[in-house]
């Protein structure tokens, strides 16, 4: 969100070319490794922009405001094209208390590969951003390969002035997004970029003014559209195309209510997707675990960088997410029972576990909302639509389909005296006898009230031993390292919670690694 569509289009109005800038504080690159000193920048350049020296490129083309929803071959057909020949994901946006579904949070997400609890940018003020720490993929790439070209260009100025960092070669304000789509296209065509940032904002001055059930919105995904055309058209008409390697990204920030506006936890304006094309992905292939965090690491792989395990991003190449057994459930959920804000339509939910699961349900009081009895399994379209603003928003860190038990939901029905309490419990697990094995699971805990949360292990079937008991608030990828008994062959990990009226806990992607 940037304040007003009338404030937007002032800052917009100031066309700078930032190839220079001096860093703020809050802006300090980490100190990574860099590449040896004498890998110089290419003495050729074109307007400022050094010559790239790659044939993997990417383009990513970021459409401020922009709904999947509003694809179609009539209105958008360039879109529509990329959908038919590459893949199509949508996914939901956090919302508060992590953060509104705002453009500084929204973009910066897409710029790091980290979720606003990292990168730190909840809002438009930019006040105290951790890009030290968590730098825009642009910069990771120059850090790596100093001899890389990148380029951004953006309409609304914090695109290069602040989500780009100044290592970046060129950064461009476009002014509005005719001049953004025509700076482009002379670099794409008469420069040679390695890795080019394209920023789109007039959608987002649509869905202000109009909201985004207006024929205004259509309209601007029309114009959008057609500017996405002359840029992909640049890209064919490049002298060296047929001997390069090149990944079209597009994606949104956030979306829009019906009435105008954005920030809130509603389906529309936490709705944003991402659209890929390029070799090895499937043309017409619809993911349901790709999310926006996931677009940094995408381009770094195709470029050819390796992503680093003390980076701590959040999101993975899309190449590289593999479903977990929670996620072959996906055609087998079910329609709301008791849960009607969802909608009559939006299936998300079921209580059967996927092959080698179970759930212990022996201490479960009878009765309650038929869909969390005990832990279940759920979308995030589904599960986080039941009741808005308490939290479930912020499971970020999920992936398609999800495990959730949710003793909240679960007591808005009468049930039979007691407390919910239920156990998930894992297949066995291969483990060597004597050595050291690695849990890992994505867990989304939260408190509010009297509730429990404890992870267990058990070797051959033997007693359940404590690994871990919460105590606070946890958002984020659990890793725990297991000591494993001699002569232990395999192990099962299970996962109790049990609570009065409190809050919920989430888990996903299990994986017990000997």
């Amino acid at each position: 969100m940037h304040s007003s569509p009338r404030i937007r289009t002032s800052v917009a109005a100031t066309v700078l070319a930032l190839a220079v800038v001096a860093p703020t504080a809050a802006m300090a690159m980490p100190t990574a490794p860099k590449a040896p000193v004498e890998a110089k920048k290419s003495t050729q350049n074109y307007k400022g922009l050094p010559s790239g020296v790659s044939k993997k490129k990417t383009l990513v083309i970021g459409l401020d405001g922009a709904a999947a929803a509003q694809i179609n071959e009539k209105n958008t057909p360039n879109l529509a094209a990329l959908v038919k020949n590459g893949m199509l994901a949508k996914s939901n946006l956090y919302a508060n208390p992590m953060a509104p579904t705002v453009s500084g949070a929204g973009w910066s997400t897409i710029a790091t590969g980290v979720w606003p609890d990292k990168h730190k940018v909840p809002d438009n003020s930019f006040a105290n951003p951790n890009y030290a720490q968590y730098p825009d993929y642009l910069t990771r790439l120059e850090i790596a390969r100093a001899q890389s070209s990148t380029l951004v260009v953006g309409t609304w100025s914090p695109i290069p002035q602040k989500v780009f960092g100044e290592k970046t070669d060129l950064r461009l304000a476009g002014g509005n997004d005719a001049g953004t789509t025509a700076k482009t296209v002379d670099y794409l065509k008469n420069g040679n970029p390695d890795s080019t940032f394209v920023h789109l904002d007039e959608i987002d001055g649509a869905g202000h003014s109009s909201g985004s059930s207006s024929a205004a919105y259509a309209k601007a995904h029309a114009t959008a559209d057609a500017q996405i055309g002359q840029i992909l058209a640049a890209v064919d008409e490049r002298k060296a195309k047929k001997s390069e390697d090149w990944m079209v990204v597009i994606t949104a920030d956030h979306g829009h209510t019906p009435g105008g506006g954005h920030g809130g936890s509603s389906t529309g304006e936490r709705a944003t997707f991402v659209i890929a094309q390029g070799k090895g992905i499937e043309a017409g292939s619809v993911r349901h675990d790709v999310k926006i965090s996931d677009i940094a690491p995408t381009v770094l792989k195709h470029q050819g960088v390796r992503i680093e395990d003390e980076w701590q991003l959040d999101g993975q190449a899309a190449g590289t997410i593999k479903a977990d057994d929670f996620d072959s459930l996906r055609p087998h959920l079910k329609t709301g029972v008791d849960e009607t804000k969802p909608g009559t339509t939006t299936t998300g939910w079921t209580t059967t576990a996927p092959s080698g699961w179970s759930i212990d349900n022996s201490a479960m009081p009878a009765g309650g909302v038929t869909e969390w009895q005990g832990w279940s399994f759920a979308t995030d379209e589904f599960w986080t639509n039941v009741d808005l603003n308490q939290g479930r928003e912020t499971s970020v860190h999920n992936r398609n389909v999800f495990a959730v038990a949710d003793s909240d939901e679960w007591d808005d029905k009468a049930h039979a005296a007691g407390q919910f309490d239920s156990t998930l419990i894992s297949p066995s697990y291969k483990v060597r006898g004597g050595k050291t094995a690695t849990l890992s699971f994505a867990s989304n805990y939260r408190i509010d009230g009297p509730q429990s949360g404890e992870v267990f292990v058990s070797f051959d079937g033997g007693e359940p031993r404590l690994l871990k008991s919460y105590d606070k608030n946890f958002n984020g990828v659990e890793t725990i390292s297991i000591d494993v008994p001699k002569k232990a062959k395999k192990a099962k990990v299970s996962f109790r919670y049990t609570g009065t009226n409190s809050a919920f806990w989430t888990v996903d992607q299990v994986s017990l690694k000997k």
